[in-house]
């Protein structure tokens, strides 16, 4: 019987924490809190935590492996950011045009590339959707699909072989091939379903191929096995976790971010750690994080 135990939990209060994940070089966790324009760094070895304000809302990032800056989504567009002096170089917009809209959910591929979703806000016309987009190491930008309303989960199989995402309000993720030279999308099939009421948020696959997936309003993290079936159900102290990534020096630390954002005074009161980050033991392992370039 596999067991998870918390160990640690960082008092944040973010309203909506997100895009958690593991930098091996300086043994932190690292997050953002969309709504508050910060981003966080978590010291596990000395539980030192520190922020910093960001130019505006940081909805997801990653780092570089031949750049001390953070390659960040910001809620405009793709951006290089320097956390030293705090300048920005902007990369791309891609939907600087469409207002109502902002970055999301996204990570980088295993071959380097950096991708990003984003998300409907405020809905100003019939047809305006969301996309996922991916930024390559020459900073061309290309779309893959958009109709959708709140990218998220995206994250890819050990052997880069499957590509997992969700438009949340669906209440589904679906897997996709994934041709790891070029970046392609193929043959959509739904790999797992969430009942109405919970949504599938952030998500991380592990070194055994099971996904990982935070479930917004079902006070869970959920591991399925490739086949889509459920695994494992990790219960939360709070409704709406929202990311997961392992980490640690043995990659069996998994952290979960979560949100207080939307909530009620009397449903704080009643999950007073909403929007805290928890550290959990694992009998698994996970991958390290892949960066840009």
């Amino acid at each position: 019987m596999a067991t998870l135990t918390l160990i640690d939990t960082v008092p944040c209060a973010n309203l909506l924490g997100e895009g958690v994940q593991w930098n091996h070089h300086d043994g932190c966790f690292w997050w953002t809190d969309i709504p508050s324009s910060r981003l966080y760094r978590y010291r596990i070895s000395d539980k030192q935590l520190s922020t910093w304000d960001m130019p505006e809302r940081l909805c997801c990032f990653t780092f570089a492996k031949n750049d001390a800056r953070i390659l960040a989504a910001f809620e405009s567009g793709f951006a290089w950011f320097d956390i030293a002096s705090g300048a920005v170089e902007w990369i791309a917009k891609p939907e600087e045009g469409v207002a109502g809209n902002r970055s999301n959910d996204g990570r980088c591929d295993r071959q380097g590339r950096f991708w990003m979703g984003t998300t409907v806000e405020q809905k100003n016309t019939p047809e305006q959707s969301a996309a996922l987009y991916c930024l390559d190491q020459q900073f061309s930008v290309s779309k893959h699909f958009s109709g959708l309303m709140i990218s998220n989960a995206l994250c890819w199989s050990p052997d880069s072989r499957k590509l997992y995402h969700a438009d949340s309000p669906t209440h589904s993720i679906r897997v996709y091939d994934f041709d790891a030279q070029t970046g392609e999308l193929s043959n959509p099939e739904i790999f797992a379903h969430t009942e109405i009421g919970v949504e599938p948020d952030g998500a991380c696959v592990d070194a055994e191929g099971f996904v990982w997936n935070a479930q917004w309003g079902g006070s869970r993290v959920v591991r399925y096995a490739p086949d889509g079936t459920k695994n494992l159900v990790l219960d939360m102290p709070v409704s709406q976790a929202t990311c997961v990534a392992f980490g640690g020096n043995d990659f069996n630390l998994l952290a979960v971010t979560s949100a207080r954002i939307g909530l009620s005074d009397a449903a704080i009161t009643q999950q007073p750690q909403a929007g805290n980050l928890f550290i959990f033991q694992t009998d698994f392992t996970g991958l390290p994080e892949a960066w840009f370039g």
